[in-house]
């Protein structure tokens, strides 16, 4: 898929002059080219001129990589559409490559007898993310913690300019995925488990993109994906089956697409999933009865990459049962002269009826007119400046402080404060933007390094706090380890689909040895999660005084900054429910059984301390590796006056046990409770602990409250 591409010899004057001059000149006979008449007469005219190889070209959609040397191939076979796949790097991969590109294959498209303009598509999904330099915003899982619409179309807007410059108009984009188990590798392309939540963001996500109509100076077409249910396949598996019945389905999974009609939406890519069995591309009810018929979509519905081939082992077949099914353009994206055939045979054996084709070539016309493809062929070079401006990257900055979310805090640990503050850093995230991006990022997977600028989130702590002491170990290696903090960043490495399916969403065993290693030295640690979902924290709960859950931010750094050092308070809420372990899951708001380790819109807004006085609160607990320790953690410190241990009971495998516990504060750390006991657990005991109300109290005097069950994780054999 990735290929190297050779540099352009035609310029783009050369381009243009090579054209007939006709083309540039509007003709008072010829209706599809008068800007003045109605899109639909000039749909209707076109249409009414073109041959069937004319209208098989504009269903076709080749990559980029396929046409490249040989150009003359767009001219040939009359192509309608270009795309660039996850891996298509040009170049030097800057915005005025780009632009060539686009220039030099518009040119050819334009030398074709109708001159029928392409249209060109890219996986733009948090930003113009294939390009060197571009703004990368969050991933849509962060954005969806947000909670805020406006800021969600202003991205969308920002990215619509960053792509224009290039001269590309279209992006398969928003994914209005409903993602509903967090084992799906494309969870962090979904703004979250939510149908309202999805619904609302996937609509004004389009909006920014389209603007307030396509033909605007910066419109590009967005494209809703994946019609339907791609994120409730059984298990999370990519491309699998989603399992349901059909009001379940229309409950779930279609209202974003309601709303994504609602909000002028010109494109649909359909799901490489099924539902209950049935292939999606080879849906008929799905695509056109519902989507077409019912909900009167009236954009077109583009396959995805070399989708039909999953509909059976014959292509011709595929072609048959896609395009009948409601299929309008082929993602095909290398097998275009094989395409070609097949339409052929396909419509002169009556397989196909021209009545399905010209609805197909209509429905693609009619957005290219909108788009004001045959007035504009041509990159707009005034805006390539604007890529990766100041300007974008503060709204990229904005974006990543709203959709951090504040999991843990224990009193008085945030902010760290600007001052003579000494801070020890670490973890393989704190300084590496390809991390922070993701996958969809200059690659397909995404890649670690310095991939494209961006300012690191070490960095952005160095510019927040120039007056701090700020060291920073990769592997938490220190020589002088007092200090007032310690911050660990975590976190995935980065994944896109297929390849990012997981079965295991427990933190590496290395990040949490640094974790533990980092609490070792008595500092306040305060953990920055990167990831692309929520992963199982209750090994490091305990070893942690604050946690940051903030996803895959993109290229500003700073924005983290802007909350861990106080100049924004929190404000990000969860999109997803967190779970505790693999068991839960799927684990959804609604569910009839619901035990989060965090709810579903939860998330820690303030800085405030708890009110001087109010119960403290138990953040965790954990069995010592010596299996004679209990340690229990709260949100503030703790007196030792008066502990009692009867007012503690302990749990071993679901039974009480009754044995001598002798309670005492942690020397190190006053916000721990440790009880000593003499038998000891095992390494494979499960254990609970309760408090009977007694005379246990925080040092500001509040009196702990009485406690049932909660679970202690044992580190006996850790």
């Amino acid at each position: 898929m990735k290929k190297t591409f050779a540099a352009i010899q035609i310029t783009i004057l050369l381009a243009m002059l090579s054209l007939p001059s006709k083309l540039f000149a509007q003709s008072t006979n010829t209706v599809y080219l008068d800007p003045k008449q109605p899109v639909e007469a000039r749909v209707k005219d076109l249409l009414s001129r073109m041959t069937l190889d004319e209208k098989i070209g504009q269903m076709t959609q080749v990559d980029k990589d396929a046409v490249i040397n040989n150009k003359s191939d767009i001219v040939k076979y009359f192509m309608g559409s270009i795309l660039s796949g996850g891996d298509s790097d040009i170049g030097d991969n800057k915005t005025v490559t780009w632009a060539n590109l686009y220039d030099s294959l518009q040119s050819y498209a334009l030398q074709t007898r109708l001159k029928i303009p392409i249209i060109y598509g890219i996986d733009a999904v948090h930003g113009n993310n294939n390009i060197y330099g571009a703004t990368i915003f969050p991933h849509n899982i962060g954005m969806g913690c947000t909670r805020d619409t406006s800021l969600v179309k202003e991205e969308g807007r920002v990215t619509s300019e960053e792509l224009a410059a290039t001269g590309i108009n279209w992006t398969f984009a928003p994914c209005i995925a409903v993602v509903r188990n967090e084992r799906w590798g494309r969870t962090y392309e979904g703004f979250g488990e939510s149908t309202d939540l999805v619904s609302e963001f996937g609509a004004a996500e389009i909006e920014g993109f389209q603007g307030d109509t396509l033909s605007g100076h910066m419109s590009i077409l967005a494209c809703a994906k994946h019609y339907l249910g791609d994120g409730g396949t059984f298990n999370g598996i990519d491309q699998g089956n989603t399992v349901d019945d059909e009001a379940t389905i229309r409950k779930l999974f279609l209202p974003p697409y309601i709303s994504a009609i609602k909000a002028g939406v010109g494109s649909v890519m359909a799901s490489y999933s099924s539902i209950n069995g049935q292939k999606m591309h080879g849906s008929k009810y799905w695509l056109t009865d519902v989507l077409k018929d019912e909900l009167g979509f009236k954009g077109f519905i583009v396959s995805d990459w070399s989708a039909i081939d999953q509909l059976g082992s014959n292509f011709e077949d595929d072609v048959d049962k896609s395009i009948n099914a409601g299929i309008d353009m082929v993602m095909l994206p290398m097998k275009y002269k094989e395409f070609y055939k097949a339409m052929n045979v396909l419509v002169s054996t009556g397989k196909i009826p021209m009545s399905r084709i010209d609805d197909a070539v209509s429905r693609i016309l009619t957005i290219k007119f909108e788009l004001g493809l045959f007035e504009k062929h041509f990159a707009d070079r005034s805006l390539i400046d604007s890529v990766g401006s100041f300007s974008h990257r503060q709204v990229a900055r904005q974006c990543v402080r709203e959709s951090l979310v504040l999991l843990k805090r224990k009193d008085g640990v945030l902010p760290i404060p600007k001052e003579n503050t000494r801070i020890l850093v670490a973890g393989d995230h704190a300084d590496n933007v390809g991390y922070q991006c993701g996958g969809w990022t200059i690659t397909w997977q995404g890649k670690g390094g310095n991939l494209t600028p961006g300012t690191t989130i070490l960095q952005g702590m160095f510019a927040a706090a120039p007056n701090d002491k700020i060291v920073y170990s990769e592997n938490g290696d220190f020589s002088n380890t007092k200090a007032d903090y310690s911050v660990v960043v975590i976190g995935e490495k980065p994944y896109a689909e297929g390849r990012g399916d997981a079965s295991d969403l427990n933190l590496s065993k290395s990040d949490i040895d640094l974790i533990k290693k980092m609490k070792s030295y008595g500092n306040p640690v305060v953990v920055i999660l990167i990831s692309g979902r929520p992963m199982i924290l209750e090994p490091i709960l305990h070893f942690s005084d604050a946690i940051i859950a903030a996803w895959l931010p993109g290229t500003e750094g700073e924005g983290i900054s802007d909350v861990l050092f106080g100049d924004y308070a929190p404000k990000g809420r969860l999109s997803h429910s967190w779970l505790k372990s693999m068991s839960q899951l799927p684990i959804n708001v609604g569910d009839s059984v619901y035990h989060p380790l965090f709810p579903y819109g939860y998330g820690i807004t303030t800085f405030n301390n708890s009110t001087k006085g109010s119960a403290p609160v138990i953040l965790s607990a954990i069995v010592k590796k010596d299996g004679k320790h209990i340690e229990l953690t709260f949100n503030k410190p703790m007196s030792d006056i008066s502990l009692n241990g009867e007012d503690f009971k302990l749990n071993k495998n679901g039974l009480p046990i009754k044995e001598m516990i002798e309670p005492y504060i942690k020397k190190d750390d006053n916000t721990t409770i440790i009880l000593s006991v003499s038998k000891g657990f095992a390494d494979n005991d499960t254990v609970s602990v309760s408090y009977n109300s007694g005379k246990v109290k925080a040092a500001d005097g509040g009196l702990l409250e009485h406690f049932e069950g909660f679970k202690i994780y044992n580190w006996v054999s850790n």
